[in-house]
């Protein structure tokens, strides 16, 4: 059986370390799992030719069992499925496509990464949080807040004319959401939970003002920690990284393309973290 990762750009992906490690442990010696540099532009030519594949049997060692789906590519696979969950609908993108019967099904793994993400850490259902960033994690991370009861959040921007999509994702999701820029100085006030999608090192520029809240989710895991992450620590509070999210959010994908749920959880983490610290090391070299 053959799955992939495929997104632009794709060199940096933890997804194949995470799902051969899962394949290995779990004894399924004929799986396979690559990563294809793929972007919006060539997705429809490569799901069309992996159609003559798909109603291939089974034991097939052709045969597609599916896609982990990174940037850009989330929302752009959605028009190209057969079906989709409500999930993915929700949040606006699918991260895994899984084949069946010679049909693609898209689903969403992200928001429940994230979700286990935080129980893992131990962080409590919030009360209150504030979403740094517009992107796909942002849909994923709201959707992760509405599953734990939370139907508000505020969002910081840097422009709120480009935050339409973010905003009719969470009226989707039926939460309320506060949009406002990154100079609103008691974003962080009193909240219970800081979500930052942004990209690496760019949170921070916060780090000072993110020093007392209780509980930082940042989605980066390299270079880590980030000084936002290290601000939060030292003033006491809990940090949850990107690797915990990615970490989980495979394991979820393994499960929908086996159909098994003995994954070996901390055989992919211990694969990931070899892997991450393999690249600190050679850029420290």
């Amino acid at each position: 059986m053959r799955a992939a990762v495929m997104g632009s750009p794709i060199g940096h992906s933890l997804s194949p370390y995470l799902h051969r490690a899962a394949y290995e442990a779990m004894g399924l010696d004929d799986w396979r799992y690559e990563a294809f540099e793929c972007d919006e532009a060539r997705l429809p030519g490569l799901m069309r030719e992996l159609v003559p594949v798909r109603g291939q049997e089974p034991g097939d060692g052709d045969a597609w069992a599916g896609l982990s789906l990174t940037m850009p590519l989330k929302r752009a696979v959605l028009p190209l499925l057969d079906t989709v969950s409500e999930l993915a609908v929700e949040v606006g993108g699918a991260n895994t496509l899984v084949f069946r019967d010679g049909r693609g099904h898209g689903d969403n793994t992200d928001v429940y990464g994230i979700e286990q993400a935080l129980a893992e850490a131990g962080v409590p259902a919030p009360r209150s949080a504030t979403v740094l960033g517009g992107g796909a994690d942002t849909a994923s991370a709201l959707a992760a807040l509405r599953n734990l009861g939370l139907f508000s959040a505020t969002l910081l921007v840097r422009d709120p004319s480009r935050a339409g999509e973010t905003a009719e994702v969470a009226e989707r999701l039926g939460v309320a959401l506060a949009v406002e820029t990154f100079d609103k100085l008691d974003a962080f006030t009193g909240v219970d939970l800081v979500v930052s999608t942004l990209p690496g090192g760019a949170a921070d520029a916060y780090a000072d003002r993110l020093a007392g809240v209780p509980a930082l989710f940042d989605v980066v895991y390299s270079p880590w920690p980030t000084h936002a992450a290290t601000a939060v620590l030292e003033a006491g509070g809990t940090v949850v990284g990107g690797f915990a999210m990615l970490l989980h959010q495979a394991v979820r994908q393994v499960e929908l393309m086996t159909g098994r749920t003995d994954v070996p959880v901390e055989a992919m983490r211990a694969a990931g973290e070899a892997e991450i610290f393999r690249r600190s090391a050679s850029r420290t070299d």
